[in-house]
């Protein structure tokens, strides 16, 4: 099942995507479920597919993509989790992952604007795996982890590097406005399969900028979320950016800085492709 939030004209919603149209189940189950994430939260993905034959349908071309979760409790992102992408930065072999953490309206939707802002030409792409958590849990274990996951997405972790290079903290550089692409929609763990063989690639202007499988990643996903729940608890709605392979922008030579007019897809294999311009802030 792949589920998505969206705005249809002048009213944001929620809803199933099938095949090539947007089922409005935020139109008759709105008052029980106001948003995608209240679903998750009560473990009705499967149960709000019932109401699918009496809800609303539209072309998704008549569909205004949102961040599939608009209003998580937190992003959690993960740095330097492919070997590549490590190498690349020259960082030192670590234990555990490196965390930081996103502000929910820094995200942005398929088919909208990644912004570069006016205080930067360095905006640099990053594409990833999001999981989005399905069940709440603390100190959740390696073998427990999967339970806990309610569906994937495609995420661009967009950067803004020289705020990024300002400290050793992270978070300025990731948290500008409209830079975190999400979506186009979440696809449940049972339609999309098993993980390791997937293919991850980013596009800019068609051109692959980065190409590989989850198998290569450092920590994988158990990892990942056991380490994430040690330390907060983890709510339903929540996101968990897994990581971004070797090839960004910033370190090519010389370095490919997004700008505007150009077109940017992460693509991942059966879960869909983000696709997002650039423009820059108005």
């Amino acid at each position: 099942m792949r589920f998505a939030t969206f705005r249809l004209p002048g009213v944001p919603s929620w809803g199933l995507i099938e095949g090539d149209e947007a089922v409005d189940l935020g139109a008759v189950l709105s008052a029980r479920y106001p948003d995608l994430k209240s679903v998750i939260a009560a473990s009705a993905l499967a149960e709000v597919v019932a109401a699918a034959p009496s809800a609303p349908r539209y072309p998704l071309s008549a569909v205004t993509w949102l961040p599939v979760v608009p209003n998580p409790d937190k992003i959690l992102c993960v740095g330097l989790n492919y070997e590549m992408h490590r190498k690349e930065t020259g960082r030192a072999e670590v234990e555990n992952p490196t965390i930081f953490a996103r502000f929910a309206n820094s995200q942005t939707g398929h088919g909208a604007d990644i912004v570069r802002p006016r205080v930067s030409h360095e905006l640099d792409f990053e594409g990833e795996l999001a999981i989005v958590i399905g069940k709440p849990g603390r100190y959740i274990t390696r073998e427990d982890a999967f339970a806990h996951v309610a569906g994937y997405a495609c995420y661009n972790d967009g950067s803004v590097r020289d705020f990024q290079r300002h400290t050793h903290q992270f978070t300025p550089g990731k948290n500008f406005p409209d830079t975190g692409a999400f979506g186009p929609w979440m696809m449940t763990p049972d339609e999309l399969g098993p993980l390791p063989d997937l293919r991850l690639q980013t596009r800019v202007n068609g051109q692959v900028v980065q190409d590989a499988t989850f198998a290569q990643m450092i920590f994988d996903i158990p990892k990942i979320i056991a380490y994430c729940s040690s330390f907060t608890r983890l709510e339903p709605g929540d996101v968990i950016a897994t990581g971004t392979p070797g090839g960004v922008g910033a370190k090519r030579n010389p370095p490919l800085w997004l700008k505007p007019g150009d077109v940017v897809e992460v693509e991942i294999d059966r879960l869909g492709i983000l696709r997002n311009g650039i423009a820059d802030e108005a």
